[in-house]
């Protein structure tokens, strides 16, 4: 190779090895090593084309112009049997003079590069990562590709696939470490941070609520104002929990098994006795919207049973099967005739807007909240 394209084909490589390895946009990157490539063989078009699980190519990145009639080659497709695809699958480079002629490669060429001449491609990627194939053009009638440029296209190629699977590597590296550390302050938040407010909230309204402590009324609506703020901190908190968990609330699903045990040990620490828990059938794979909506669910219906009851026993029982049923039935002393409570409004539009109902049964010796949202 003459010294002044090996010095070419360095400063390319190392500029794409920069582009790729400081997180670059992928379709940037391809577009870099496509110009690049074309510039270096001389090339009226190039293309970078990736493999598709039928051995298909797809074009990812174009440099050049492929015609009056057909200006954007990016998303065209190759057969399998072209051979730009042999090239990808075998790491065997080709070149022919004239594309649309030679009998190696004119059976499969699309109609939208028949108007080139002078081929040649190169396998793109790693002897044990394959992504593709690198291909060049030159306009019909033009100078074919010496064996210099194809040698130098196939060792350019090369180098760009293995610069690419490296940042590949380092991206999802740097990914898992993200993930990782978005855990971590979910765990710290929702750990800590969530269970003292709450236990905090359940505290300031018993005392509010003290028959011995008669209150003020300013301090009365202080105090009621003060443990709206923790509710409403709470909510804040359990959002940014949910958005560090769960970027993508359709791809990732909410373990409301473990939600369940959390809010019931919460409500065991203020009641000061343990409500009994029974989870029926899997809830693994309950939609995250739902789980949510389930878990607030829960959450208002201890909160009341805890603020307002006085019960000396509680049970919630969680079940599945073509709905999503939560009971949660207390021995206290029920809910007195025309009083509302904020709480149970919430839990009858979360049934709602989950396509569901929400059922409250009180009677001087107890309540008995049933939650349903059918599973669909």
């Amino acid at each position: 190779m003459e010294p002044a394209l090996a010095a070419q084909a360095l400063g390319a490589s190392t500029e794409i090895a920069t582009a790729a390895l400081s997180g670059e946009d992928p379709d940037a990157v391809l577009r870099l090593v496509v110009r690049h490539a074309a510039e270096l063989a001389k090339a009226d078009l190039g293309l970078v084309m990736t493999r598709g699980e039928d051995g298909a190519l797809t074009v990812e990145a174009a440099h050049g112009s492929p015609g009056p009639t057909f200006t954007d080659p990016v998303g065209l497709v190759l057969s399998p049997r072209s051979s730009a695809a042999r090239t990808a699958r075998s790491g065997v480079a080709i070149v022919v003079d004239d594309v649309a002629a030679d009998p190696r490669t004119a059976p499969f060429v699309p109609r939208e590069l028949r108007n080139f001449g002078p081929f040649a491609a190169a396998p793109f990627g790693t002897a044990q990562r394959r992504l593709g194939a690198l291909t060049v053009y030159r306009n019909r009638g033009a100078q074919p590709f010496a064996e210099t440029a194809v040698e130098m296209l196939t060792a350019f190629a090369a180098q760009a696939g293995l610069v690419l699977v490296l940042a590949e590597g380092a991206n999802a590296r740097a990914r898992l470490t993200l993930y990782q550390e978005r855990e971590r302050i979910a765990r710290d938040l929702h750990d800590v941070l969530v269970q003292r407010l709450y236990a905090a909230g359940m505290q300031l309204d018993l005392l509010a609520r003290r028959p011995s402590r008669k209150l003020a009324r300013k301090d009365a609506q202080r105090l009621a104002d003060a443990i709206d703020q923790l509710d409403a901190s709470i909510a804040d908190v359990r959002a940014v929990v949910r958005a560090l968990r769960n970027p993508d609330p359709e791809e990732h699903a909410t373990d409301l098994a473990e939600s369940a045990r959390t809010e019931v040990a919460i409500a065991g620490e203020l009641l000061g006795f343990q409500p009994v828990l029974e989870i029926d059938g899997d809830l693994a794979d309950v939609p995250a919207a739902l789980a949510d909506h389930a878990r607030a669910a829960l959450r208002e219906t201890l909160s009341n049973v805890v603020r307002h009851s006085g019960a000396h026993h509680v049970s919630v029982h969680i079940g599945r099967g073509d709905a999503l049923r939560l009971v949660v039935a207390d021995d206290g002393c029920g809910i007195p005739e025309g009083v509302t409570h904020r709480g149970l409004g919430h839990l009858e539009e979360r049934a709602r807007q989950a396509g569901g109902r929400s059922d409250i049964r009180s009677s001087p010796k107890g309540t008995t909240v049933t939650w349903t949202v059918p599973l669909g």
